[in-house]
């Protein structure tokens, strides 16, 4: 069956359903459309048009989609190109993916973590678990990995899929970068998204993030959805509803999935930027190897507590998943002791040497990481009076480090190595005057200036300390995506919709008949009615939110609601008179 791009299009504007074959018959179109471009053939008849393509990107962003149509989209995408399978080697693939933060580099850690968990016990056997990890760039305020290995002497992120493989095999996981054939529907629509406001769809954003990490052959997947002021989705229902999508579609697609809600409201760790945050990460490992001469100060090693417990969270979970562990608690001291007896180094260390081509240099690097690193200018941010740090803007430090080079201004432009800053202080810590709060690092001195100011005009200092905001602020699993049934959601927007709609309506009606004469009750009856229609009309939509990000079945709920009169039927005219917010459309 041909499927025309502008039926799909209408279906999707007018809140109906997808079928799986309109979904795959759509993005094979448009991958089919981009390879014929560099090809001396012709496109497809059918082929999607840019501006066809944005009009569904957009019908999307409004209608949302519903799990089977997330699913559908996430593996049509996942499929449009090459995939890696590492079931060739006989392993149990395991991967963790990040939001996006400030000065998160736990990947560096937890990879070699896990391959350790993995690592033969006799000579001939393979990896038991492996982590093919493929992963990104900086992307505005947040900070990539692939940006931060490439500070390492020769390293390489660009590998073709058997070369990854066979450094897989070699030492249980390898790290780089996405390759042109591997998803390529996703590099399309997100070029799209980028032009056309749809970036912040949380049913877009969860299909391009699974369906990259779906096409690395996971068998289970740990999410850490960023929340706070330093992450992508700052607000805690936003972050949380995004988190159920991907763990509910990881599933799925048969991936065992589980997310991590964390908390982005100060950097992590001591280090933000590319080197440094390398750093950071080679100073921890070789502080607890025991074939290291090397011991960190205990406030250094205080101020990398956070990123020491994310690790720990998410390996635990992936080591639990991966068999290793009976429970993720077990995981996490699982993780801790590979850490301190050295084996997570030794794994570390021989995949640089597997994707390095200058690994003297890069051992020379690793030998004095402080003395690698080589800013040509520096400053210190101090305290101008007395306190405790009560907070900050995160997002704001984020992009102070991206204005100090370690960012980038536009896609494809250079980053800086060197750049990047040190933070001397914690949430909470109590503060001197003239305490070192910031060192900010930079290759350029002109580049100091603007971001001094802003470290200096977000970070405040106060006379009582803030309220500590717990650093996992809760687990997402499948289990409890599914945690809110339709039928309590309709139960529950009965309580907090129908039953005021009712007794501002009824009560109206008996205040102006008692109050007033039989012409003015009238006119009572009829404002009551006009009052519960706005109270209805503003909180059906807080409901409907509420419902989907309490793991509740948007269409089953809608289905259910529109029969017990909680709600108008989809397309109905009465519909339209929901009057959302601005927070809430978005959402």
């Amino acid at each position: 069956m041909t499927i025309h791009p502008i039926d799909v299009i209408q279906h999707k504007r007018d809140g109906l359903t997808l079928s799986d074959a309109e979904i795959q018959g759509f993005i094979r179109a448009l991958v089919e459309r981009e390879s014929a471009a560099d090809l001396p053939t012709d496109a497809p008849t059918n082929a999607p048009t840019d501006a066809q393509t944005a009009a569904l990107l957009m019908a999307i962003f409004l209608r949302g989609l519903n799990a089977q149509e997330l699913a559908a989209l996430t593996q049509a995408m996942r499929f449009s190109g090459e995939t890696l399978e590492p079931s060739s080697l006989h392993s149990f693939a395991v991967d963790k993916h990040s939001t996006g933060g400030v000065g998160d580099k736990a990947s560096l850690l937890i990879a070699p973590i896990v391959a350790a968990a993995g690592a033969p016990v006799a000579e001939g056997e393979g990896y038991t678990l492996c982590d093919p990890m493929i992963s990104g760039r900086s992307l505005g305020h947040t900070g990539g990995t692939l940006d931060k290995l490439e500070t390492i002497p020769g390293f390489r992120t660009q590998l073709p899929l058997p070369e990854f493989l066979a450094i897989l095999r070699k030492c249980g996981f390898a790290m780089a970068g996405q390759t042109p054939t591997l998803v390529p529907a996703d590099r399309i629509l997100y070029a799209l998204r980028d032009h056309t406001g749809t970036v912040e769809s949380p049913y877009l954003i969860t299909a391009s993030i699974m369906s990259k990490k779906l096409a690395a052959g996971l068998n289970a997947l740990v999410l850490d959805v960023k929340t706070g002021s330093g992450a992508f989705m700052s607000k805690y229902a936003d972050a949380q509803l995004l988190a159920r999508l991907m763990v509910e579609t990881g599933e799925w697609a048969g991936t065992r999935t589980v997310a991590l809600m964390t908390s982005m409201d100060q950097p992590l760790g001591r280090f933000a930027g590319n080197w440094v945050e390398v750093q950071e990460c080679v100073e921890l490992f070789q502080h607890f190897s025991p074939d290291c001469a090397f011991t960190l100060p205990e406030e250094k090693l205080r101020l990398s507590a956070d990123l020491l417990a994310l690790t720990h969270a998410l390996s635990g979970w992936m080591l639990h998943l991966g068999g290793k562990a009976a429970t993720p608690e077990d995981g996490a001291q699982l993780s801790a002791r590979l850490l301190a007896d050295g084996s997570a180094y030794k794994h570390f260390l021989r995949m640089v040497e597997l994707q390095s081509d200058d690994f003297a240099g890069a051992q020379a690097a690793f030998a004095d990481p402080a003395a690698f690193h080589r800013p040509s200018a520096t400053r210190v941010l101090a305290a101008d009076r007395a306190g405790f740090l009560s907070g900050m803007d995160c997002k704001q430090i984020g992009w102070a480090v991206q204005r100090l080079g370690a960012g980038r201004t536009r896609p494809g432009a250079p980053v800086s190595a060197h750049a990047g800053i040190e933070m001397h202080a914690k949430l909470g810590d109590r503060i001197a005057v003239g305490q070192p709060l910031v060192t900010l690092f930079s290759e350029d001195a002109k580049l100091l200036d603007e971001p001094e100011e802003m470290l200096r005009e977000t970070l405040q200092i106060a006379d009582a300390p803030p309220t500590p905001i717990p650093l996992i602020r809760e687990i997402i699993t499948n289990q409890s995506t599914h945690g809110m049934s339709p039928k309590r959601a309709v139960t529950i927007g009965t309580c907090v919709v129908t039953l005021p709609v009712m007794a501002i309506m009824i009560g109206g009606m008996i205040a102006s008949s008692i109050l007033w004469s039989f012409r003015f009750a009238l006119v009572g009856c009829a404002a009551s009615i006009a009052f519960a229609w706005l109270y209805w009309s503003l909180a059906v939509p807080r409901w409907r939110i509420w419902a989907v990000c309490s793991g509740a079945d948007a269409d089953e709920t809608q289905a259910l609601a529109a029969r017990i009169g909680l709600v108008w039927p989809r397309g109905c005219f009465f519909e339209k008179t929901e009057l959302p917010s601005r927070n809430t459309r978005k959402q």
